[in-house]
């Protein structure tokens, strides 16, 4: 049974999560600031993580990075915040997804249910064991790690589902609307900003460039390759 940490202090908001959640067979855990939320993440290792940026005691952000410190665990930001430089915040500091308040209960729980499935091990294949080297970095499809000059590279959830399906089509153009619906569901494929932000993480964490791309290709207006 898939276990889900909610993290608000609005307690509307966890009493709605926690009886929509369980309505739907998720064990929940809730806590109200951040603290508490970090001490229930290490002791009940939660299948995902929903997150409200605004907390009593820290800032979400803390949160996230205190989480990204020792586990990979799929975190959904909700928060009141609407601006776009505090989206990326998040999302640079590990988030795999953002829902601004208000918002429709259905969204959320199909946003929960995308992070979980993108952390989710796929099955054997006939490539799992690929290996895909560049100049910069090395990327291991079996064990879905990533090494650059030597070192380990943390990937969140999301930014590693979207590296593997432009490595596995290398050199080919991947569509906008493809890599939508892949990594993040078949309800997906006009969110470009997505894509856009998730690209500039991967390129700033494994481009020798970031601002001018050597693996990580735009077809303007169509979509991404990757190259060697």
């Amino acid at each position: 049974m898939t276990r889900v940490l909610v993290v608000d202090d609005e307690p509307q908001i966890v009493r709605a999560l926690v009886i929509n959640l369980k309505a739907r067979k998720y064990e929940v855990d809730a806590a109200h600031d951040g603290a508490t939320a970090l001490r229930l993440a290490a002791a009940r290792h939660p299948d995902v993580v929903v997150l409200d940026l605004g907390l009593p005691d820290m800032d979400g952000v803390e949160v996230i990075r205190g989480l990204r410190g020792w586990t990979r665990v799929p975190i959904l930001v909700l928060s009141a915040r609407h601006s776009s430089d505090e989206k990326v915040e998040a999302l640079d500091a590990g988030a795999d997804d953002y829902v601004t308040k208000p918002f429709g209960m259905d969204e959320l729980l199909a946003r929960l249910r995308a992070a979980v499935r993108r952390a989710e091990p796929t099955g054997g294949g006939e490539d799992d064991d690929v290996l895909v080297e560049t100049d910069e970095f090395t990327v291991d499809l079996a064990a879905k790690k990533v090494r650059k000059h030597g070192r380990d590279v943390r990937l969140t959830p999301t930014e590693w589902h979207l590296l593997e399906v432009l490595v596995r089509n290398t050199g080919r153009l991947v569509s906008q609307r493809q890599l939508l619906q892949e990594v993040w569901g078949p309800s997906y494929g006009t969110e470009t900003n997505y894509l856009r932000v998730y690209m500039a993480q991967l390129r700033r964490k494994l481009e020798a460039d970031p601002s001018h791309p050597k693996h990580f290709v735009t077809e303007p207006g169509m979509g991404y390759r990757f190259e060697r």
